[in-house]
């Protein structure tokens, strides 16, 4: 269980684990929309789906769990910000895999884990190598919502990680070391 001092090793542990697939699968991203490039789509989707699989469990942690106890007093305003911020975050961790789920499945190109095909593709049976649209105002929702939460997840981590400079370096907190698994003072 968490507490003021210390943190769970299972929080701990989900919560890197958890950072640390989303940075790479955001970056990865970033890189295939830069070099509009669809050839790490396979992977890209097969990455999203291990990373779903670990992030249920962290959002079904949390929520049993609760929010950890601030360790130091901070002003409502603070307070209002770690929440909406931590929010952020959760939501964004899973809507980004559930909508690039929606949009894959929605646009007709079916959903793989590895290789093992869990929803076939929908070819088109005049042009090779194109598929078809099951449902396209999904798959523009399911685009929309990976678009959009795309945009603001590297600012979000940004904001958290400045926000957990701030707890170390100016208010001299034990916030970091207790994320980090580290005793505190």
């Amino acid at each position: 269980m968490d507490t003021r001092d210390k943190l769970s090793p299972t929080t701990i542990y989900l919560h890197w684990l958890v950072a640390v697939l989303m940075i790479l699968m955001t970056a990865l991203g970033l890189f295939m929309e830069d070099l509009d490039s669809q050839f790490l789509f396979d992977s890209h989707t097969t990455f999203g789906w291990i990373v779903l699989i670990v992030i249920l469990p962290r959002v079904i942690w949390r929520m049993k769990n609760g929010w950890p106890d601030a360790v130091g007093n901070y002003s409502e305003i603070e307070h209002l910000s770690s929440k909406v911020m931590h929010w952020v975050l959760i939501l964004a961790t899973l809507l980004m895999p559930l909508s690039g789920i929606l949009l894959s499945v929605a646009n007709g190109h079916g959903l793989a884990f590895y290789s093992l095909e869990l929803i076939p593709e929908n070819p088109d049976p005049n042009t090779v190598g194109e598929v078809l649209p099951l449902a396209p105002g999904l798959g523009e929702f399911g685009s929309l919502i990976h678009g959009f939460v795309g945009e603001i997840l590297p600012f979000a981590v940004a904001l958290h990680v400045v926000g957990a400079l701030k707890h170390h370096l100016i208010d001299k907190d034990e916030t970091l070391r207790r994320m980090l698994g580290m005793k505190t003072r």
